[in-house]
């Protein structure tokens, strides 16, 4: 049996969710696994789970890219051995790789080295850019939002309002309302 799993790392990813539904449709896929969750929090990627649970001895689970799939090599390395262990096998379709052969392990082997290898470099890039922009003072964070309101906190307390509904009005933390308040 041909097993999909699509993933996107945010709920507004919906165009990205639907052409990898799409693609594992095309490629055969009889059963999909869908979800919409961050690669970096492995725990909570449950239909993943499910995924590698369902998958059955002579199945092959199909992802449209490598990324899709794991973030790491000792990620990428569990799953494999998952799948290996029930006699089952991987397909990544952007990359013309189907670990049913020796050569198909090698090579996502490889590459998910390369990859991992290529996303550590892309983060120590941002640290040293948000690091050179924070000593150029050029880089700020984001604006609070809640200090900005804080006067029509007071206006809003004042005229006898609480600080659930200044909250909700306002569209700010409870907690906020009471900073501006004790301040």
């Amino acid at each position: 049996m041909l097993i999909g799993y699509a993933r996107t790392s945010t709920l507004d990813q919906t165009a990205g969710l639907e052409a990898q539904r799409e693609e594992l449709k095309k490629a055969g896929c009889e059963k999909l696994f869908e979800e919409q969750v961050s690669s970096v929090d492995v725990a909570a990627r449950q239909r993943l789970t499910e995924a590698l649970d369902f998958v059955r001895e002579g199945d092959t689970l199909i992802v449209t890219r490598l990324d899709r799939l794991a973030r790491s090599v000792p990620h990428l390395l569990e799953v494999l051995a998952t799948l290996t262990g029930k006699g089952a096998s991987l397909r990544i379709l952007g990359m013309g790789i189907d670990t049913a052969t020796p050569t198909g392990k090698l090579m996502l082997t490889v590459l998910g080295g390369i990859a991992e290898f290529e996303r550590e470099i892309m983060l120590e890039r941002q640290r040293e850019g948000i690091a050179k922009a924070k000593a150029a003072g050029k880089y700020k964070g984001r604006k609070p939002t809640a200090r900005a309101k804080a006067e029509e906190v007071q206006d809003l307390h004042v005229n006898g309002k609480g600080p659930t509904d200044i909250a909700k009005e306002l569209g700010i933390s409870r907690a906020s309302v009471y900073r501006i308040l004790s301040a």
